[in-house]
């Protein structure tokens, strides 16, 4: 029977931080302050001091981080907000859910994120702000976003569900726009154990409206100066959240220097793929590692017949999703339909051990001789 090389191995990388997970939730039953106790206190210090931003707010998911920031800078129908096609559901849904036009750029095709002239070419009157992903580990150019921005006098959200602990000139994503967004969703590199987000800002302004509309938007207890939502992240989770980034940095470097023996043993089928490029000022924490190629989905079969599990991230562009096709505001895609065609992604986890890499490896070089 053939042995299967899974995809992410969540059992295997919570194993040996259970026992703190579950002393932690021992405590908490013990104060018994399940909404907003002392641990969501504990992870929003250090999640402020981590990042390097003046607040960190937590919330109830990745996507209400990003409708909370486009309810923090008060965006709603009328507007438009530039973001990718080239990306998950979630800022898409967020802009829509606000009432606002979702504005679809095409992406960079080496890059894989924002394409600066293609985001410069969409700005019209009725844009407020840019969503910029940073897709699959490493951050989006906020140097020539934030000052495409500034020229505007639009507001730039960073959504850095797939990239917290990645840098962009020493800097943390997330710490990189005017609001940062991440995800705590299990599989991303930063996971937790269920759903659960944050948002970053310098802004103490924002960072207020933040903290009102995630909670009913009250500035006082029964005083809704605003209209919010229920946004906020329970204590439980937070009790994962905190061990989890206690061992942060150890799990980042696993992931990169898993990324780098990929990098090494794929070498020498360079002419026959291509990888994500990263930023030279930037790195990466590798939410998947991406190969783009002609044939992908025979090589996908070729993988998961061998017992190698892959994943194709992301199948079809907004524009061509029947949900937003018709709610979008677009211009030519070619980058974006090219990458949902070609991009593959392989097995990257912190316990994927060398023999199950190297099996990958050799089972996808052998994929690309058929």
């Amino acid at each position: 029977m053939t042995t299967v090389v899974p995809f992410i191995d969540l059992v295997a990388d919570w194993q040996p931080l259970k026992d703190e997970v579950l002393a932690r939730v021992a405590r908490l039953f013990e104060h018994g302050q399940f909404i907003m106790g002392p641990e969501v206190q504990e992870l929003q210090r250090r999640l402020e001091v981590d990042c390097g931003v003046a607040h960190a707010l937590t919330c109830s998911s990745g996507t209400m981080a990003l409708q909370l920031a486009l309810m923090a800078l008060d965006i709603g129908p009328g507007d438009e907000v530039i973001v990718p096609a080239f990306t998950f559901a979630a800022p898409i849904e967020a802009i829509l859910l606000q009432g606002a036009t979702p504005v679809l750029a095409d992406i960079h095709s080496d890059t894989l994120n924002l394409d600066v002239e293609s985001c410069a070419r969409l700005i019209g009157p009725r844009t407020r702000a840019i969503i910029a992903v940073s897709l699959f580990g490493q951050p989006a150019d906020f140097d020539a976003l934030n000052a495409l921005a500034r020229q505007h006098g639009l507001k730039v959200i960073e959504d850095a569900a797939q990239s917290y602990g990645a840098t962009l000139h020493g800097r943390r994503s997330g710490s990189l726009a005017d609001i940062g967004c991440t995800s705590f969703f299990p599989t991303k590199p930063f996971g937790g154990a269920g759903e659960g987000g944050a948002l970053f800002t310098d802004d103490a302004l924002l960072a207020q409206r933040i903290r009102e509309a995630r909670d009913h938007g009250q500035s006082a207890k029964y005083l809704h100066s605003s209209l919010g939502t229920n946004g906020r992240l329970d204590a439980l989770s937070c009790c994962a959240l905190l061990v989890a980034l206690e061992r942060l940095p150890e799990q980042l470097a696993r992931r990169q220097l898993i990324a780098q023996r990929y990098d090494q043993g794929l070498a020498a089928a360079s002419g026959r793929l291509r990888r994500q490029d990263i930023l030279p000022a930037a790195s990466s924490v590798y939410a998947q590692y991406v190969v783009l190629l002609e044939g992908r989905d025979r090589l996908a079969k070729h993988l998961r017949g061998a017992g190698v599990q892959v994943a194709v991230h992301y199948p079809t562009p907004a524009h061509q999703q029947p949900a937003f096709a018709a709610r979008c505001r677009y211009e030519a895609l070619p980058n974006s339909e090219q990458a949902s065609r070609q991009v593959l992604c392989l097995p990257l986890y912190p316990t994927l051990n060398d023999d199950a890499q190297q099996r990958v490896i050799n089972v996808l070089l052998d994929g690309l001789q058929c």
